[in-house]
């Protein structure tokens, strides 16, 4: 075949190549954009007997609610089980308006057993400035359920806290700098200065030459509009480019408590030994009663009879072969039979010896 006929079959495989483009969206966030969140105290009431029990919080709580509607109580003379000291918690949105509606997150402070069927009494939400932002009240949706009774009980998920949707209203707007300067600031989630060269680039090729510069490896700044409608139609156009972003480290995140490991693709093994063998102790104990004669004149006694076992595998020493992709990285794990919880303990020690070719991060 000439080359000729053989540049259309280059073209096509080229093309056919997988791309990992990805939206500036979808790597970036706008500086200065954001959202909030908010936190409040507040009383839920109406629960069946299942709220805070002699809490001196919710008695205190329910005499100041009392005394701000017109009604003097002694707080030491309130024994309600049908009231729960709670939290109160919401994330406002960037560009949030007064009137627009939250979801609310509600968790019991005290000892209440289940919030199920309880409503939340009118509470501020405030930010972290102390200023008030929204207010918060409604009938709580606790996605649980439970049952007690003569000494058993059975509980399905969890009753002690729950969510209002829609249950705040914004009283409060945070301002926004999206309009003020002319420049507006794109920060990348995770820094990378190939990433950062690449959204300039790709910036420049569709608005012009110097329309964005890379101050460093998160940020890159762009000219924009002054004018808002046209600010709005600008960003627009802006998040919704796309560009391959630069390949991340290749990492290796380890959750011992779970024994979970998770790799990226990019991660790789270079040629090593491994030695692993498994330690189990077993231990058991019986219960035996030991019963005099008749006449003995002794009494009765438990003993208790201890068997102990400890077992040693055999821990072969096995070749690991270099490998390149995360298939194999992952056979050549499998083939070693390590359980989860060993595996934690492996990959530590091969990245210690410097086989394992990636950033170990335990979380």
């Amino acid at each position: 075949m000439t080359l000729r006929k053989l540049i259309p079959f280059l073209l096509l495989a080229a093309l056919a190549q997988p791309t990992f483009a990805e939206r500036v969206k979808d790597i970036a966030t706008l500086a200065g954009v954001r959202s909030n969140p908010l936190i409040g105290y507040g009383i839920v009431v109406g629960l069946d007997g299942t709220g805070d029990s002699s809490l001196a919080l919710t008695n205190q709580s329910m005499a100041t609610l009392l005394g701000q509607l017109g009604i003097q109580q002694d707080a030491n003379t309130i024994k309600s089980k049908n009231v729960a000291a709670v939290t109160v918690t919401a994330v406002m949105p960037p560009y949030a308006r007064p009137g627009q509606q939250l979801d609310v997150t509600v968790a019991s402070l005290g000892n209440a057993k289940s919030l199920r069927g309880g409503t939340l009494l009118l509470s501020p939400l405030k930010g972290a400035d102390g200023q008030i932002y929204a207010l918060a009240q409604g009938n709580l949706l606790v996605g649980g359920a439970g049952a007690s009774g003569g000494g058993a009980s059975a509980q399905v998920n969890h009753l002690s806290a729950g969510r209002i949707p829609s249950g705040a209203t914004v009283e409060r707007g945070v301002p926004s700098a999206l309009g003020q300067g002319e420049f507006v600031q794109l920060e990348l989630r995770e820094s990378d200065f190939t990433t950062a060269s690449r959204l300039m680039e790709a910036i420049d090729r569709n608005f012009g030459k110097g329309a964005a510069q890379a101050l460093d490896g998160r940020v890159v700044r762009v000219k924009a509009p002054t004018e808002s409608g046209a600010r709005v139609a600008f960003m627009s156009k802006l998040e919704n480019l796309s560009l391959n972003p630069g390949s991340p480290m290749p990492r290796v995140i380890i959750n011992p408590r779970t024994g979970s490991i998770v790799m990226n693709q990019l991660v790789s093994v270079e040629k090593c030994a491994i030695a692993h063998g498994n330690l189990s102790v077993t231990i058991n104990t019986e219960s035996q009663v030991s019963q005099p004669n008749p006449l003995a004149g002794g009494q009765t006694a438990v003993t208790e009879k201890g068997d102990v076992q400890i077992k040693s595998d055999k821990g072969e020493l096995m070749v690991l072969p270099a490998s390149a992709t995360l298939n194999d990285v992952v056979q050549a794990l499998n083939a070693i039979g390590a359980t989860p919880q060993d595996l934690l303990a492996i990959l530590q020690a091969m990245k210690a010896s410097g086989a394992l070719k990636a950033e170990l991060e335990v979380i």
